[in-house]
C-alpha cells in the first residue's frame, strides 16, 4: 500500500501518471479470484479513465496541480454523487432519484483532483460493526482468505478496497465504529473526527446526534491529510502533520469494560504496543474509568441510532419493511421503544455523562486501548441470530465510546509482522483532532508493522 504522499511525488515527478493508477486500480477491482465484485457496487471505471487522462495532460502541459490530483479513492454508498442513486447497501432505495448534485465530501475530494472509482460495499444502512450485506454479498478480510473471515462495517468495502490495492483511500462514515472497525479488522488505518468537523450534507443518515465523516487508509498521515481536506481547510495542501515527540505523554488505559473478552492475539499485541509507547517515553496509566458502566443503561432502549434511524426510516419500513435485512429491521424497529420524553433523557444523559469523562480524562492526552477485543471471526461464527448479536455487539463496544463522548477516535494496526490484524485506538476529546493525528502519527513509527 503506497501513501498519498509516495503516489503525489510519484505523480509529481513523473514516474507514474493517473491513467496508471486508474488502470492498476481496476484490475485488481475486476481480477476474478479476488474480492472486487463483492467491495464494489458500481465502478465507474470510464469516467476513472477520463478524469485520469485530464488531470495527466495538466501535468504535461506544466500547469498547477492540486498535491492529490489523479488519484483514485472510493466511496461508501452512503454518499450521494451527482446522476447516482445512492442505495447505502439496501434494496430500499434502488428505485430512488439519482442524486442531482455530489455530496459535500465528494465534491472536496473531486476539487482536489481525486478520481472516485466506485461506489463501496456497505453494511445496509451503515447499522452494525460486522461488515455483513445480505443484498450484494460481503467482501471477505484480506487476512486469511482461505478461511473466509469478516471484514468489520460498516464501511466493509472501503477497508477491503484499501487493504486489496483497489482505491488508495476511502470515504466512509463512523457512527459507532464504521470507520474504525474495518480499519482495525483489516490492517489500515482509520479516523473518525469529532462529528461536527465534517459536513454531512449528501449523505444518509443513521444517528445525526453520533454520525461522523472519515478516511480510511494507508498511513496516519494519509488520514491526517484527508481529514484536513474533508473538513474544508483552506491550507490543507500544506497542512503537513507533524508527529508529536512521545516522550512525557500521558496515555490513559480504561481498566473498566474495554479490556472485557479480549482474546489472545489482541491481548498479546495490545500489551506489546503499550510497552514498546512507553519505552519510547510516554507515561502509560491505568485508569479505573467505572463511568463506563453507564452506558448499557443510558442505551438500554437502543440509544440514538434506534431513535434517530427509527426516525427516517418508518415511511420506509412501512411501505417496503419486508425488502431490509431482518437484521438491520430489527434493530431500526427498536426506535419504537423511545417515546419523546425517553429522548429528552438521553440527550441529557449524554451531556452529563461528557462532563463527567471530560473530568476524569481531563490530565491525560488521550485513551488508549483496544479498537476491538478480537480478531476478525469467520463468516461460519456468524450463522444464527445469538451470535451476531453478540459478536456485532464486542465489535462496537469500544469504538462507540468516542462518538457517545462527542470526541475523536483513529485505529491503527500493532500486530506483529505476519498476524492476524489487530487495532489500537486512541480517542481523546472534542475537538482535539489536530492533535490526536500528531499522536497516533508518533504512536504508529513506533508499534505499527510496515513503518517500524
Amino acid at each position: 500500500m503506497k501513501t498519498l504522499a509516495d503516489l503525489a511525488n510519484d505523480l509529481g515527478h513523473g514516474r507514474t501518471t493517473s491513467r496508471a493508477l486508474v488502470e492498476a486500480c481496476l484490475e485488481r477491482i475486476g481480477d476474478p479470484s479476488g474480492e472486487g465484485s463483492r467491495v464494489f457496487l458500481s465502478v465507474a471505471a470510464e469516467k476513472a479513465r477520463a478524469a485520469a487522462e485530464y488531470h495527466d495532460r495538466l501535468r504535461q502541459a506544466g500547469a498547477p496541480v492540486s498535491r492529490f490530483a489523479g488519484i483514485p479513492v472510493s466511496i461508501k454508498d452512503l454518499f450521494d454523487i451527482a446522476g447516482e442513486v445512492t442505495t447505502a447497501g439496501s434494496v430500499v432505495l434502488r428505485d430512488a432519484s439519482p442524486a442531482s448534485r455530489d455530496a459535500v465530501t465528494v465534491a472536496r475530494l473531486r476539487a482536489a483532483g481525486m478520481i472516485p472509482i466506485g461506489r463501496t460495499n456497505m453494511t445496509e444502512f451503515a447499522f452494525s460493526g460486522l461488515g455483513i450485506n445480505p443484498h450484494y454479498g460481503t467482501p471477505s478480510n484480506p487476512f486469511d482468505r482461505a478461511t473466509r473471515r469478516i471484514p468489520g462495517g460498516s464501511t466493509s468495502g472501503g477497508a477491503v478496497s484499501v487493504a486489496d490495492g483497489m482505491a488508495f483511500a476511502a470515504l466512509g462514515t463512523d457512527t459507532g465504529g464504521s470507520c474504525r472497525i474495518p480499519a482495525a479488522l483489516c490492517g489500515i488505518v482509520g479516523f473518525k473526527p469529532t462529528a461536527k468537523r465534517v459536513e454531512l450534507t449528501g449523505a444518509v443518515p443513521l444517528s445525526t446526534s453520533l454520525d461522523s465523516t472519515g478516511p480510511l487508509a494507508p498511513t496516519v498521515r494519509c488520514c491526517a491529510a484527508l481529514d484536513a481536506l474533508l473538513a474544508g481547510e483552506e491550507a490543507w495542501e500544506t497542512a503537513e502533520l507533524q508527529p508529536t515527540s512521545l516522550a512525557g505523554l500521558r496515555l490513559a488505559v480504561p481498566q473498566t469494560l474495554v479490556l472485557d473478552g479480549i482474546d489472545p492475539t489482541v491481548a498479546r499485541a495490545f500489551d506489546a504496543a503499550l510497552k514498546t509507547i512507553g519505552t519510547a517515553g510516554a507515561r502509560i496509566v491505568d485508569l479505573p474509568l467505572h463511568e463506563l458502566t453507564e452506558l448499557a443503561a443510558i442505551n438500554a432502549k437502543g440509544g440514538f441510532p434506534a431513535s434517530e434511524a427509527y426516525a427516517f426510516h418508518r415511511s420506509l419500513i412501512a411501505e417496503k419493511g419486508p425488502l431490509y435485512d431482518p437484521r438491520v429491521l430489527t434493530r431500526i424497529q427498536r426506535g419504537r421503544e423511545q417515546d419523546a420524553a425517553d429522548y429528552i433523557e438521553l440527550c441529557r444523559s449524554r451531556i452529563a455523562f461528557i462532563r463527567r469523562m471530560n473530568t476524569a480524562t481531563a490530565d491525560y492526552d488521550a485513551l488508549v486501548m483496544p479498537t476491538v477485543p478480537i480478531i476478525a471471526p469467520p463468516f461460519a461464527e456468524l450463522g444464527n441470530d445469538e451470535s451476531y448479536g453478540r459478536i456485532n455487539l464486542l465489535m462496537l463496544r469500544n469504538p462507540t465510546l468516542a462518538n457517545f463522548m462527542d470526541g475523536c477516535a483513529i485505529s491503527l494496526p500493532c500486530q506483529r509482522e505476519g498476524e492476524a490484524p489487530v487495532g489500537l485506538m486512541l480517542v481523546a476529546r472534542h475537538g482535539a483532532d489536530r492533535r490526536l493525528l500528531a499522536i497516533a502519527a508518533a504512536v504508529e513509527a513506533v508499534v505499527t508493522p510496515s513503518t517500524r
